[in-house]
């Protein structure tokens, strides 16, 4: 009887956290269409991401979630990993649950997808009141300015009028992790550029228009973040990605790096398939394998001197090298 009242819980907990399946729906959300294959992928993306959130609300253990995680098509299981840390960081907010999940989970399968956990976690804190959101000064210093850019993510796909068309900033927003502040406003714009992909609806051109209507000094890091999404989520031909490119200008090495940071969250998680490998080639001009190769090699391996985050010494490093091999 026990056992059955704790299921029945479970159950019912997943049904009153879990958003509606609906909510990723491009019709939905006012989102291009830029042909029903790029729809289809771009809401199967979306399914997939509540589908891992949903897998982490109702477990009864972290080994649980991981286990049924594992059952996601390679293709969209890191966005199933990514809900699922966003599930976590939300029953770690709630009132006596104890806590913990989402360190547990990293020191799980979900290591293996460190990066999409993070973004996840942004998300969660997107949904929780301020007073909720989670300490984010405990999570490693060089990776934690992901949860800003999964923050960006959220409120560029479900307020995107705001934050996409209106191109509102936040100039207080209330980051308190380190003395970096200012940063903050950077790391969520590389989300915002990754969401605009989808709100695109994975038409190249169309998201490099929307990127080119911001102000100058935020199309870097708006840029950076649509290569990543590009790269790491797909949906478009070599063609498109090509005039993508070529729309960058200026901003091609930071297009390269969001696509080599892509690269490498997909082969440390064993997840590469053929549209990395295109992304790669056109942004990279290199295998999703060198890309990584490059990416990790740029990685700090501790603290960094200067008046930039290791975060962003990391990712200027990665541009530059692409820089320095003519992809720019």
């Amino acid at each position: 009887m026990r056992e059955q009242v704790a299921n029945f819980l479970r159950v019912l907990r997943r049904r009153i956290l879990t958003p509606s399946v609906s909510a990723t729906k491009l019709e939905t959300r006012g989102f291009n269409e830029k042909s029903p294959a790029a729809r289809e992928l771009l809401e199967t993306i979306g399914k997939s991401f509540l589908t891992g959130y949903a897998y982490a609300a109702e477990a009864r253990t972290i080994r649980e979630a991981e286990q049924r995680l594992e059952t996601i098509p390679e293709r969209f299981r890191g966005f199933a990993y990514e809900g699922a840390g966003m599930g976590f960081a939300v029953l770690d907010a709630l009132p006596f649950t104890g806590g913990g999940r989402v360190d547990g989970f990293l020191a799980g399968r979900g290591d293996d997808h460190v990066y999409m956990v993070y973004v996840g976690v942004g998300w969660a804190m997107a949904r929780l009141p301020r007073f909720r959101w989670p300490d984010v000064s405990a999570y490693d210093p060089l990776l934690r300015w992901l949860v800003l850019d999964g923050y960006g993510f959220h409120q560029a796909y479900f307020r995107t009028g705001r934050y996409v068309h209106a191109h509102f900033r936040d100039p207080a927003f209330p980051w308190t992790a380190d003395r970096f502040r200012w940063y903050a406003n950077r790391a969520v714009d590389q989300g915002i550029g990754r969401a605009m992909w989808f709100v695109g609806g994975a038409d190249a051109a169309l998201v490099a228009t929307m990127i080119d209507g911001f102000p100058e000094s935020r199309r870097n890091d708006l840029y950076a973040g649509a290569g990543l999404a590009a790269s790491y989520a797909g949906g478009a031909d070599e063609g498109e990605l090509l005039t993508f490119w070529q729309r960058a200008g200026r901003h091609r090495p930071q297009v390269a790096q969001g696509c080599a940071f892509a690269a490498e969250a997909r082969q440390r998680a064993g997840l590469v398939g053929p549209h990395t490998l295109l992304a790669t080639r056109v942004f990279c001009d290199m295998t999703p394998e060198q890309a990584a190769r490059i990416s990790e090699k740029a990685r700090p391996d501790g603290p960094v001197q200067g008046d930039a985050p290791a975060y962003e010494v990391w990712r200027q490093r990665i541009a530059n090298e692409f820089a320095s091999l003519g992809r720019c």
